[in-house]
């Protein structure tokens, strides 16, 4: 995969991220749990996805040894 790819999706998915948090912190005391529940799964699924794009970035970028 190239690095431009790799950084482009790392930050639509640090993006998502936030706006998840923000969604979450945002719902009120009369919101169904389901909904918490939804947004917290695609929470932790999107901040899995981000870990893994960082890790590949990450190993793009180290020089070999040689």
């Amino acid at each position: 995969m190239a690095v431009r790819f790799l950084a482009q999706e790392l930050y639509r998915l640090t993006r998502r991220v936030e706006e998840l948090e923000a969604q979450i912190k945002a719902l009120d005391a009369g919101t169904p749990i389901s909904e918490r529940n939804r947004l917290e799964m695609e929470l932790f699924q999107t901040r899995k996805e981000r870990d893994h794009f960082r890790a590949l970035l990450e190993a793009k970028k180290e020089k070999p040894l040689l």
